[in-house]
């Protein structure tokens, strides 16, 4: 990797536009450090694949400049960006062996047969498929082509790799476990992964940088930490999941759900409200409370604590938290 530059991807007031309505991508700049994981999130419309394929070339920039390890390349053609897209649907061959899938782009550069070869078993052993080298794409399994799509991605050396959704189309048990696959080749590699999602759980669990998006902009971009634990607005806190947006005298706050308790506590703010769905999630029992003037509220409840203490849908109860638990909003 060259020295030169300390971001290897940088969003300078980009804008999309089609037509003449409402921007796709409305002046969004960021900058992603060094061999970094940042995954975009937010809602199905909010921009996010938009701003995915500008950056692979796929779509022109309305506005603003896209610079790759610092370099300007907002209207260089796709192949001389130094970025390669993962697709969600992973557009294998279905007439090429895994291997042959792995090595066509450098088919297509004119690489030797002997040397394209080599280096696609380089990367099949990389994502743990050298095994099925010889497999047909109906003859592998979701998650298997998923590790020949990611090597084909990953053959061409490129500085950043754009990944689009690449997990939604697999079970929950395997897409946990490709989570932890993509992870570590990212940090082996030491490129930067840019990862389209509109799954919490996923962005939070991969990212070095989380970049939540709704509208057509950025609402906060930050670690994962800190995009959950101190949302910068009520749209951030409600979309990540586990926040409460509550009115206080000073303005709207966040509260974690797993920082409030069911019923009445001494010293402790509260809201009133009933019962609208339990949820036994194994450790906890997520409780949803319907009160007037908020949208549904939300409580974390130990298992052992919440059956000590059962709760009937429909039934009066009370959400109570510490006050110094509050997060303040500014929007």
């Amino acid at each position: 990797m060259t020295q030169g530059h300390r971001f290897d991807a940088e969003l300078v007031a980009v804008t999309k536009r089609y037509g003449h309505g409402a921007p796709a991508v409305d002046a969004i700049s960021l900058r992603i450090p060094r061999a970094s994981y940042c995954c975009l999130l937010g809602p199905s419309g909010c921009g996010k694949s938009t701003t995915l394929r500008m950056l692979a070339g796929h779509e022109e920039v309305s506005d603003g400049a896209i610079l790759i390890h610092g370099a300007e390349i907002t209207k260089a053609a796709p192949v001389a960006r130094g970025t390669s897209m993962m697709f969600q649907d992973y557009a294998l061959f279905p007439h090429l062996t895994a291997l042959d899938n792995v090595a066509f782009s450098l088919k297509v550069q004119g690489v030797s047969k002997l040397e394209r070869r080599a280096r696609a078993r380089e990367y099949l052993q990389l994502v743990q498929m050298d095994h099925l080298a010889d497999r047909l794409p109906n003859q592998m399994s979701g998650g298997q082509q998923q590790r020949v799509a990611l090597a084909r991605s990953l053959i061409t050396r490129p500085k950043v790799l754009l990944l689009d959704e690449p997990l939604s189309a697999l079970d929950p048990f395997l897409r946990i476990r490709m989570r932890a696959e993509l992870k570590r080749i990212q940090k082996e590699l030491g490129i930067s992964f840019i990862h389209v999602t509109h799954s919490q759980d996923e962005a939070l669990a991969l990212a070095d940088l989380v970049v939540v998006m709704n509208n057509a902009v950025i609402m906060q971009a930050g670690t994962a930490r800190e995009v959950f634990e101190t949302p910068q607005n009520a749209f951030v806190a409600k979309f990540l999941g586990g926040h409460n947006v509550v009115e206080t005298a000073t303005g709207r706050a966040s509260v974690r759900a797993d920082q409030c308790v069911i019923g009445k506590r001494a010293g402790m703010r509260a809201l009133d409200g009933k019962v609208a769905m339990i949820e036994y999630q194994g450790t906890s029992v997520r409780i949803t409370l319907e009160a007037a003037g908020h949208d549904d509220l939300t409580a974390l409840v130990p298992t052992a604590v919440y059956f000590d203490h059962a709760l009937e849908l429909g039934s009066a109860c009370t959400l109570s938290w510490n006050a110094a638990d509050e997060h303040p909003l500014q929007g």
